[in-house]
């Protein structure tokens, strides 16, 4: 016997709390970008928190953070994460532009 399960994010994230990760980019030395935090619960909302006090821009996509999440600390972004993180860090780009 099979069972399926479908999950509302919604829903697990009320039930589970929220859940981020930080992600460094150094353009610079053209590097692949960074897990630099990574937490659920209270570990999450402390990472907001700081984010908004020190206005680091902030991008909420469901399905990244869960493949954020699965990766250790330290580790590069897999390619196959690229075309996502290109999207946020154009978005964020634009974002600076504009302030």
């Amino acid at each position: 016997m099979m069972v399926t399960k479908h999950f509302n994010q919604k829903q697990r994230r009320q039930m589970n709390g929220p859940t981020a990760a930080v992600i460094r980019y150094d353009e610079e030395n053209g590097h692949a970008p960074k897990i630099v935090a990574q937490g659920k619960g209270q570990v999450a909302n402390q990472i907001i928190e700081l984010a908004k006090k020190n206005n680091v821009a902030m991008q909420e996509d469901a399905m990244l953070v869960e493949n954020l999440l699965d990766m250790d600390l330290g580790d590069n972004i897999p390619p196959q994460l690229y075309s996502v993180m290109a999207e946020i860090l154009l978005l964020i780009e634009e974002m600076e532009k504009n302030y």
